[in-house]
């Protein structure tokens, strides 16, 4: 009783600053992490961030939430080398005669329009989707070119892991029993990417929009994530690159939510926000 009380008030006491926050935008990156054939900003002031954590921790306790989220393009892998410049050097030998610069430009303006065979532009495979992308992109409908592209992509020599100290910030975040998932907008073949590039055993779960049938900022794929860990969404942070999908779609879902690259820029960080410590390495 003692101890809800104490929260209770901590509660009170703090709500009203938590109510006026104010945020510090940034903008989001200049390429979509989706810039590939398979792929699917706010911080805190100073104050506000101390008070914030406060909160949770007068809440949660040491460790301020259960489960940590992550976005897999942007926020976990990236392309090994940029988007346009593999769609060219494949294209050569199938008569791709465009720029890097153009294809680029072209690969933006076929992504953001609307998709309109279905609500969805990552359906099982996401094969129809990505070869209107790429044929968009760079003129050619060759199915052979496009073949030969889809399969680089599901390759580990396609993607690398952002943050080359993820591994032992998630051992540790295992070890502390915080709950892990990633949640993607992407096609199906980011588990087996995943294992090829061998950090699936990371994660407690897998949300991916092509199974779920949501795609951030839908929600529905945070809440699934959710239901996967057996935690409620209040007790769930959600990281990612984009302030829409990621930040808007995972608060919207009553969920926890940093940018990544602004709000914080490690796993380290991420772990250490919430309250795990971690030892990199032979640097324990």
């Amino acid at each position: 009783m003692a101890v809800a009380r104490l929260r209770s008030a901590t509660a009170a006491r703090l709500q009203p600053a938590l109510a006026g926050r104010r945020r510090l935008g940034t903008a989001a990156a200049a390429e979509a992490p989706e810039a590939v054939v398979g792929a699917g900003g706010a911080r805190w002031e100073p104050m506000g961030a101390r008070e914030y954590y406060d909160y949770r921790r007068a809440i949660y306790g040491d460790i301020t939430h259960k489960a940590i989220l992550v976005d897999a393009a942007g926020t976990l892998l990236a392309p090994t080398e940029p988007m346009a410049q593999v769609y060219r050097t494949v294209g050569e030998k199938y008569g791709v005669k465009y720029s890097e610069d153009e294809i680029l430009m072209r690969y933006r303006q076929a992504y953001s329009q609307p998709w309109g065979r279905s609500r969805l532009r990552y359906v099982d495979d996401g094969r129809p989707f990505w070869q209107h992308i790429v044929s968009s992109s760079t003129g050619c409908s060759d199915l052979q070119y496009f073949e030969e592209l889809y399969h680089y992509y599901t390759t580990e020599k396609a993607w690398r892991l952002i943050d080359p100290d993820a591994k032992y910030v998630f051992e540790a975040l295992r070890r502390a029993g915080v709950r892990t998932a990633v949640v993607s907008n992407f096609d199906t073949r980011l588990r087996p990417l995943l294992q090829a590039l061998n950090c699936d055993h990371w994660f407690d779960a897998v949300a991916v929009s092509a199974e779920v049938a949501a795609e951030k900022p839908n929600p529905t794929i945070f809440l699934k994530a959710c239901e996967l860990l057996d935690v409620k969404p209040e007790e769930a942070v959600h990281i990612g690159d984009d302030r829409r999908n990621d930040l808007w779609g995972a608060r919207d879902a009553g969920c926890d939510a940093w940018l990544w690259g602004s709000d914080v820029h490690s796993f380290k960080e991420v772990a250490e926000r919430i309250g795990v410590s971690v030892g990199m390495g032979n640097n324990m």
